[in-house]
Formats: C-alpha cells, sequence, structure tokens
C-alpha cells in the first residue's frame, strides 16, 4: 500500500501512495495522447476520479479544467486505503456507483486483474501508443496474461538502502556512499555485513524488523506464493523457505531490532541508535526525515545499492470501470494525469517518484538532492534503482492474505512468542486455508 506524503500511519499495506494508469482516446493522436486543446464547444462532462491517501491531484484538476472547460472533475478522496477498497468492492459487486476513475495501488491491483472484464482494455483508448511512456515492469503490473491493460501506472517506490553513517564508521564499515554500495550487491553479503556490525557494535541491530526484510526479499522471487499459472505452491518454492531461513538466522543473530513497522515504537526507534539499515523507498526519506527530527540530521545516508538488484515498495493506477459511461473521457483525463509533464509537478509537490522514463531527463528530477541525507544526490539514486527492477512477481489470487499469514508468523518470531520452525509449519497451514485448498485446523 502507498504511504501518504511524508508520513506513514498504516501499514505497508504498501507501502506506500501509488500510481494508476490511463489512456489517451485519441489513439496515437498526440493532441489526444497529452490531453491538450480546447474542448469548450463540447458538451458539458462530469468525470469522478477516486483515490486514496495523497495523489497530489488537485492543482493538476483545476489546470485541466482550465485547459478543458467544458469538463468538471469531481474528486472523491477516501480517508483510508481500507475504505476506499471496500467502497470500490462495494460498488464492483453492486455494478453501479464507481467513479469514473478508480485508483489502485500496486499491492493489490493483482486482485482486480482477475476481474478485468469488469474495467476498460485501455488499448481501444490508444494504450498501445502510450506504454511507452513507462518503465516496462510498471505497465506489466497492470496487465493481463491476455495482454489486456486495465490501468496507467501513476508513481513507484524504487529501493534502496538508507543507513546510519555514525553507526557504520562505530563499526569501522565504509561511510562514504559509493563504497557502502559495494558491501552488499546481494542478500548474503547483507547479512553477513549485518554480523560484522553486531559484532562491533552489539547494542544495536542492523536491521528495523524481520518483517520489513521479508517484504523486500519476498517481493523480488519471480514466484513467490503462486505460479505463473495460478497455483498455490505452499511448500514446494524453495526459494521461499530460503529466503524465511535468512531472516530467522539474523533474528537469532541479532540482526532485527524486532520493531513492528508503523508501531509507535518503531517510529521512536528514529531517534534512538536502535538499528543501522533499512529498505528504503524514496517515499521513505521522508518518513524518517519527520521520525528522527534532529537527532538524525547528517547521520543518516542513502546508498545506490538494494540487495539482489532492484525492488519496489509502492507506486499506484488509474483504471476506468465498465460502469463508467464516459470512459473515453475518462481515458483521456488518466492518460493526462499520468504523462510525464504531470508527473514531474506531482514529484515536487509531494515527492511521489515518476514511473514514466521521460521524467528522468528532467533537471527537476535527476539533479534533486536531499540536504537532510548528507546532501545526497536521490534523483540520480532513484532513478537508478527504478531501471534495476526488471521484474515483475506473479501474485495470485489470494496472494494478500496468503502474504499476510506470513508476515504474522515472523511478527511472531521476532516478538519471542513461538519458534520459528513452529511458526513455518504453522504459516503454512494456516496460508493453505487462506489459498481455499483446505477447510478446518
Amino acid at each position: 500500500m502507498r504511504p501518504s506524503a511524508r508520513q506513514r500511519s498504516a501499514v505497508l499495506a504498501l507501502a506506500c501512495s501509488l500510481t494508476l494508469l490511463a489512456t489517451a482516446c485519441g489513439g496515437s493522436d498526440q493532441q489526444s495522447s497529452s490531453g491538450s486543446g480546447s474542448d469548450s464547444d463540447g458538451p458539458k462532462i462530469e468525470l469522478t476520479i477516486a483515490t486514496f491517501n495523497e495523489f497530489g491531484y488537485d492543482d493538476l484538476y483545476k489546470e485541466y479544467e482550465a485547459e478543458h472547460p467544458n469538463v468538471k472533475i469531481t474528486p472523491r478522496k477516501a480517508k483510508t486505503v481500507d475504505e476506499h477498497i471496500k467502497n470500490l468492492d462495494t460498488n464492483l459487486a453492486a455494478g453501479s456507483g464507481l467513479a469514473d476513475i478508480e485508483a489502485m495501488e500496486v499491492s493489490w491491483i493483482y486482485n482486480y486483474l482477475a476481474k478485468a472484464d469488469q474495467f476498460a482494455d485501455l488499448r481501444d483508448f490508444g494504450a498501445d501508443d502510450l506504454t511507452g511512456r513507462w518503465l516496462d515492469w510498471k505497465v506489466a503490473g497492470a496487465t493481463t496474461s491476455e495482454g489486456k491493460i486495465i490501468g496507467y501506472g501513476t508513481d513507484i517506490g524504487p529501493e534502496a538502502i538508507c543507513y546510519r553513517k555514525d553507526l557504520f564508521a562505530k563499526a569501522g564499515l565504509p561511510t562514504d556512499r559509493a563504497k557502502v554500495a559495494q558491501l552488499f550487491p546481494d542478500w548474503s553479503s547483507y547479512f553477513a555485513t549485518g554480523r560484522r556490525f553486531k559484532a562491533k557494535v552489539p547494542n544495536s541491530a542492523w536491521y528495523d524488523s524481520s518483517v520489513l526484510t521479508w517484504e523486500a526479499m519476498r517481493n523480488q522471487l519471480i514466484e513467490a506464493y503462486y505460479s505463473n499459472n495460478d497455483r498455490y505452491l505452499g511448500d514446494e518454492n524453495e526459494l521461499l523457505k530460503q529466503t524465511w531461513d535468512q531472516i530467522v538466522a539474523g533474528q537469532r543473530d541479532g540482526l532485527s531490532a524486532k520493531l513492528p513497522a508503523w508501531s509507535a515504537p518503531w517510529t521512536k526507534a528514529f531517534k534512538t541508535d536502535a538499528f543501522a539499515t533499512i529498505a528504503c523507498p524514496g517515499w521513505l526519506l521522508g518518513v524518517i526525515q519527520d521520525n528522527a527530527g534532529s537527532f538524525g540530521k547528517g547521520k543518516w545516508d542513502v546508498a545506490n545499492v538494494f540487495p539482489g538488484g532492484g525492488g519496489n515498495w509502492g507506486g499506484s493506477y488509474l483504471t476506468i470501470p465498465m460502469q463508467s459511461g464516459q470512459q473515453a473521457e475518462a481515458a483521456k483525463l488518466a492518460a493526462w494525469l499520468t504523462a510525464p509533464e504531470q508527473q514531474i509537478k506531482v514529484f515536487k509537490k509531494v515527492g511521489s517518484f515518476p514511473s514514466t522514463v521521460d521524467a528522468y531527463d528532467s533537471p527537476q528530477v535527476k539533479s534533486q538532492v536531499n540536504q537532510y541525507f548528507n546532501n545526497a544526490p536521490v534523483g540520480k539514486i532513484f532513478i537508478e534503482r527504478a531501471k534495476n527492477v526488471i521484474l515483475k512477481q506473479h501474485k495470485g489470487p489470494r496472494d494478500g492474505e496468503i502474504n499476510h499469514v506470513f508476515t504474522q508468523a515472523l511478527g511472531r518470531v521476532d516478538s519471542g512468542k513461538q519458534h520459528p520452525d513452529d511458526a513455518w509449519r504453522q504459516a503454512l497451514r494456516d496460508a493453505d486455508k487462506a489459498a481455499n485448498l483446505r477447510k478446518g485446523g
């Protein structure tokens, strides 16, 4: 799930604000694709758009209405992601009540790919001519196995590693971000470096929690809980078990600070020496700064590396329900909102990192530095991190429920409530039930 700008009070249920897909109603015509031009002589049109958290669109709505005097945009902004999903599911089941444009977060759009017949195929409105706008993996996240595109991408959450320079120095590790990036190209070296750190700084952990580290690692598997043909894998997936074993071994060796993400103890820990590293999408920089305040200024930095290659945590899409009676106009607006020019404006306003390739050539993006993080060139760092995300993990029909089972199990291990072997066996049993393979205990 996607976080609101510079704050997160809800769970990773993704991480984080996201972006939606849109289409152009004019095929390959450039004017239609960008949504430019005046429609003052056309019929009056009201378009509704349902979002959550902070998409940063308020000024863009006014700009679009000024360019299209016949269009009135009516936003529907849910107070929480859960409220948005409830409205979406309720109105989808009822067959009416959805907005003309519905936002979806990257961590749960797969639920609606399975219901793609209830959403417009944006190829019907020129999507084939627009897909080159976005990183390939961003488009793939809203594309069915049959090639139907149901959404246009808004922001993304490419991941790097944020680290405490002062704690690295205390452990005798390099502190220069270029040298830090060489320390852990993969997860094995990340954990090995953590053990070196722990030997020198026994009162600090290496990372904040087993659960968030699991999320970072599990998201890199091409198949985690399901095969590419939606077959539930369970204990067949040896790579998933290997990931679990790495996490629990790290927890056993004191690498985890055992802090539940977004909890009060987790928030307060940023003002202490509780942990030295954290998996870090671009939007988390603001969270760290808000939580650490003056205590952390100059202590935190960000390295252009993510173990195992690339990772993404966060981002959204814009979709057009079949219920909409104005699909062409809705697709035109969605295409305009997710165009590079508009993504750059949103990036400047709320920090949501663009998913459009052309945005990375903008000085406003690539030249961005973050003073709090020792003037880190975060624009260049996260552009490169975004380009390193090369795979799209397949998510099956009950992926979210199953992942919740495993994160709950790791939480029990982190808190000392359950032995790792028992937690794994219970997770498999509970995941079987979540996958509807069997009933009962």
